[in-house]
């Protein structure tokens, strides 16, 4: 009797596993270009904070919530970067600084999604400034996913930053002169479900 309930509880399990819908497929979304920018800060010599902004960022997001895992794909048009100002918008494009002309994007791939339960609390990868790449850790500080009444689809909105030091990137640009080499990134995201 033992050996016939363990069998039955067995070929039960086993069939349920089996059952179409009960182990979810990554969600795949597309970054909605109303919700999503990415902005910029750095000390300029102690007196002031220089902020900006990239305008055109798009994106892809893998989202496996029950499994933890995924991947997101952001591109940032660096000749969409704004200040406010066009002449130093211009010298932002130049090869002084992000070089637009030879590096028009740049671009994170991150891959290492870390959760506390169904929170999202970063996500880790590579960033690619001016053709190089190194290791970044954005941490989020808002994670939500959501019914769209415009849309009509489940969004996922994040808001992540990272500091990073610009150097690593070959952004030297008066490093040596006393303008800090950190700088503050922080992505607002918006992503429908497709």
């Amino acid at each position: 009797m033992r050996t016939r309930s363990a069998a039955l509880a067995l070929t039960t399990a086993l069939a349920l596993m089996a059952a179409p819908g009960l182990h979810a497929e990554p969600a795949n979304y597309t970054t909605d270009p109303d919700h999503t920018f990415a902005t910029f800060e750095i000390d300029h010599f102690g007196a002031s904070m220089i902020r900006a902004r990239f305008d055109k960022v798009e994106g892809k997001v893998e989202l496996d919530r029950a499994a933890r895992t995924g991947k997101v794909e952001v591109t940032l048009d660096i000749a969409s970067v704004s200040v406010g100002v066009p002449s130093f918008e211009k010298h932002l494009q130049s090869a002084e600084i992000f070089d637009a002309a030879r590096h028009p994007q740049a671009r994170f791939v991150g891959d290492r999604l870390q959760f506390e339960g169904d929170r999202l609390v970063s996500v880790s990868g590579r960033l690619t400034i001016k053709g190089k790449t190194q290791p970044v850790t954005f941490k989020a500080n808002q994670f939500n996913c959501y019914d769209s009444p415009i849309l009509k689809r489940e969004v996922c909105g994040e808001d992540f930053e990272a500091t990073i030091d610009r150097t690593d990137f070959g952004v030297d640009y008066m490093a040596d002169m006393g303008f800090a080499k950190r700088v503050r990134i922080v992505a607002q995201i918006e992503a429908a479900k497709q």
